[in-house]
């Protein structure tokens, strides 16, 4: 295992550097079981150095799975899958008191469920009924589980990582809209390209799993996550990411025109922070000490994604919300810098 991510009496530079040697290490690992996707694998490590929480999204057979099993593998920390089906129960997510009969004496005990992990993968989210997937709502937001009259808080680190089919709708329950803006990042998972895809054809054919080293601890983890606090942002950069958002509304002043035409409802507070605390994370990946406006271009389309509703013309016209996002980055220009 690597070093710890911070040594007592360690500056923050050190810390930095001690990372970057980190970073490497868990990538090296990563790909032993996945290949290509490093755009894919960054945005999910982001999310966790944040304390966040992802989405991802694409067709079935992209290694979805494998990608959060590995996370957890490198990161050495507890890890559950719950399938989602129509059926699941939200006690089959959080647990459930049991009564049981101990020397004669009757009580309940509660028997912890799958949602009592480091990282949790909810497959297929969109497959269960609202009550189910409100059920995740309190663990994601509160990290606590509320059974009854007693709660029960979460052990840190604390990922949920959800997927999502976006072709097959039928028979789907689509996330509302206060659950889908607790994922920080809706990270889309796109085919591998030619080289990439023949590689995975040629090492599937192996069929056995690697084993995957662990990379950090969850106490280098918890260090981690403070130090992307520590990463320096300054006001130009703030009024950027604010700049952004406020772009997003159509009914704001500020919006351009191609939104107002094409946009129902925009962005809301919690997006702008999710631009800084991603930025945060990429500056960290990359060995800045303080954040640019790059960073959050960096991490717009993720952010931004699911917490923009294109209209029925945009949907006519074939223009979805990343496009929209696009235009905008190119729209928006960074705020002057006021000379001191």
């Amino acid at each position: 295992m690597a070093q710890p991510a911070k040594k007592k009496g360690e500056d923050f530079a050190a810390a930095l550097a001690r990372f970057q040697e980190q970073y490497s290490l868990m990538l090296q690992e990563m790909s032993k079981a996945i290949i290509g996707q490093r755009r894919v694998l960054r945005e999910m490590l982001a999310a966790v150095f944040c304390r966040a929480h992802c989405l991802l999204v694409g067709v079935p057979g992209l290694a979805k799975t494998l990608m959060v099993r590995a996370l957890a593998d490198v990161l050495a920390l507890k890890f559950k899958r719950i399938q989602f089906t129509p059926d699941l129960m939200p006690s089959d997510i959080t647990g459930t008191n049991v009564l049981e009969d101990a020397d004669g004496k009757r009580r309940f005990e509660f028997l912890r469920g799958p949602i009592f992990a480091h990282v949790i993968l909810a497959d297929e989210i969109n497959r269960t009924p609202p009550k189910t997937q409100a059920a995740l709502l309190e663990a994601m937001q509160e990290r606590q589980v509320s059974v009854g009259d007693q709660t029960y808080l979460l052990e840190e680190p604390f990922f949920v990582i959800a997927t999502q089919n976006p072709i097959e709708q039928e028979g789907t329950y689509p996330l509302p809209e206060a659950q889908l803006d607790r994922f920080m990042f809706n990270i889309h998972v796109d085919y591998p390209n030619a080289e990439e895809e023949e590689e995975i054809i040629r090492y599937i054919t192996l069929g056995t799993y690697p084993r995957l080293r662990a990379v950090l601890s969850r106490e280098d983890i918890l260090a981690l996550q403070e130090i992307v606090g520590r990463v320096m942002v300054s006001d130009h950069v703030i009024r950027y990411a604010s700049r952004l958002v406020r772009t997003t509304r159509p009914k704001g002043e500020e919006a351009p025109k191609f939104i107002r035409q094409f946009v129902d409802w925009g962005a809301g507070p919690r997006a702008g922070q999710a631009l800084i605390m991603g930025g945060r994370a990429m500056a960290m990946i990359d060995g800045r000490p303080n954040v640019s406006c790059d960073d959050v271009r960096d991490v717009a389309v993720p952010v931004l994604r699911h917490r923009m509703a294109p209209n029925f013309q945009a949907q006519a016209e074939g223009i979805d919300s990343v496009e929209l996002i696009r235009r905008l980055l190119k729209e928006v220009p960074e705020p002057r810098v006021e000379a001191s």
